[in-house]
């Protein structure tokens, strides 16, 4: 097989010209078919071919005739009736409106007379009121008379018993070692060879139905397989914390025996602390409540003091208060008198406002009448109805010659990826599990898509069986972590489709 040539790619300069003839004739062809006669019974639209120009093509060079259209609108005998009478008419208004503007040269060289005008107000004569200012607050009470001193401190009444004799230390230790990795490791040792002779018995059986590892029949036997093994490792790890269970539990016991017994002989000394102190506390009570009468007494004259003053207090605040609302009484009075004359200085302003918006009316009115006079109708334009010309689309040429470039560029890529394919439909039946940490008696023997390929086989393969044709997990994750998956067991496996198909992308 002799390796294939690329195809030349198309000339922009001819295609875009090609594309620049095919349109200019598709726009003439269309522009033709768009221009449609129109009859109606308001009028009639007509187009004619009225010479052409000249246009080149600055690509190549080329010269094209573009035609040149001219649309002829033509009223029906009536409406054309009713646009002379129109014209007629609008002549008289305007001849109208000639003659009547002569007045307003008399009417603006005259100015208006405000001699009438009612006068404004005069802001000025408004007096602002003067408001009186409210006056300082009485001087209140602040201080009180002594009323005796209180009473702060309760007599001796014999000191707390806050300690006991030792009644013992309390044990906090089973002295049970809580470690139960030797009874997994017992269990373990016995149930580890079983599980490993299924798993072979499991693969051996797999082989010989002719399921292949990676497939999903093969994984999902794999995977049960699995469930089963880790169930019984919980098993067993269940079972030795039932047996360390077991040995603390008679460790608590005897631990629980000795604290009971001290704890005994601490409650009868406690017992007898507590009786002590409740004595002094009956001796302390006591003594407090002396104190206490004593202090209500001074409390007493205090209260007094306090209500004396407050009355006085609250008689001053109160005659304050009174003089406050008649200062603001007054200023209200101030308030109204100044809303009155700004009322009568609004009503005044507002009868001048009037009189002078009468006056510019009565001069604007002639002007606006000869305005309308100005003023005509329009003549209706024929509504021609909507065409349904052809239309020819365009040929997309330049798409043509860019897509038949893609094809035969496609078919090119595809002679060139022929042995790539091949050795992706290899590595695709390849297992998935690619973990260096699997295999065994590994050897390079070159390198596919800047990639080193390794011989090896799988601990678990006796040495008889072929070796696998393959790469190592841990060199793709460094350079295409894309490609490199982690399975539940936290084994990596490689997609040899992804890895090799963008292999082939990059050359």
């Amino acid at each position: 097989m002799g390796k294939p040539k690329a195809p030349k790619p198309p000339d922009p300069r001819e295609t875009a010209s090609a594309q620049t003839a095919t349109n200019i004739g598709t726009a003439i062809a269309n522009g033709t078919l768009g221009n449609i006669n129109q009859v109606t019974p308001d009028g009639s639209l007509t187009y004619s071919q009225t010479g052409s120009t000249k246009w080149t093509d600055p690509m190549n060079g080329k010269v094209y005739d573009l035609p040149n259209w001219t649309a002829t609108q033509t009223l029906s005998p009536a409406q054309q009736a009713i646009k002379d009478q129109t014209d007629a008419a609008e002549k008289n208004m305007a001849t109208l409106a000639n003659n009547q503007s002569a007045r307003l040269n008399d009417l603006l060289g005259r100015p208006i007379d405000l001699s009438g005008a009612p006068a404004a107000g005069n802001p000025n004569a408004i007096n602002l009121p003067q408001y009186q200012q409210y006056g300082p607050g009485p001087t209140l009470q602040t201080t009180l008379p002594n009323t005796g001193n209180v009473q702060g401190a309760v007599a001796n009444s014999g000191a707390i018993q806050t300690s006991l004799g030792n009644a013992g230390e309390v044990k906090r230790n089973y002295e049970t070692n809580f470690d139960t990795k030797r009874y997994e490791d017992a269990l373990m040792a016995r149930m580890n060879p079983q599980l490993d002779r299924d798993r072979a018995a499991l693969e051996t059986q797999l082989a010989n139905q002719g399921l292949q590892p990676g497939s999903e029949a093969y994984n999902r036997a794999i995977d049960q397989a699995n469930r089963q093994a880790n169930d019984a490792r919980f098993g067993a790890i269940l079972n030795a914390g039932q047996e360390q269970s077991r040995l603390a539990g008679l460790a608590q016991q005897a631990a629980s025996f000795e604290n009971a017994a001290q704890q005994q002989a601490y409650g009868q000394m406690l017992q007898n602390g507590q009786f002590a102190n409740q004595a002094q506390n009956q001796q302390y009570t006591q003594n407090a409540n002396n104190m206490q009468l004593a202090n209500a007494a001074q409390q007493q004259n205090l209260n007094q003091a306090l209500a004396a003053a407050g009355f006085s207090n609250d008689a001053l605040q109160q005659m304050h208060q009174n003089s406050q609302s008649t200062t603001a009484a007054n200023n209200t009075l101030k308030d109204q008198t100044f809303n009155a004359q700004q009322a009568q200085l609004a009503a005044q302003n507002a009868a001048r406002a009037q009189y002078l918006n009468e006056m510019y009316a009565q001069r604007n009115q002639p002007i606006n009448e000869i305005s309308s006079l100005l003023s005509g109708a329009q003549v209706n334009s024929p509504n021609f109805v909507p065409t349904q010309g052809q239309r020819i689309e365009p040929v997309d040429y330049a798409g043509l010659i860019q897509q038949d470039y893609q094809n035969r560029v496609a078919a090119y890529n595809q002679k060139r990826e022929g042995i790539s394919g091949m050795l992706g439909s290899i590595f695709g039946a390849l297992p998935k599990p690619s973990d260096r940490r699997l295999k065994k008696d590994i050897k390079k023997v070159g390198k596919l898509d800047g990639h080193s390929l390794y011989e090896y086989r799988y601990k678990d393969e006796p040495r008889r069986d072929p070796k696998h044709l393959g790469v190592m997990a841990q060199e793709v994750e460094k350079t295409r972590p894309d490609a490199v998956s982690r399975g539940p067991d936290g084994m990596r496996r490689v997609d040899y489709g992804r890895l090799f198909s963008a292999g082939r992308k990059k050359r």
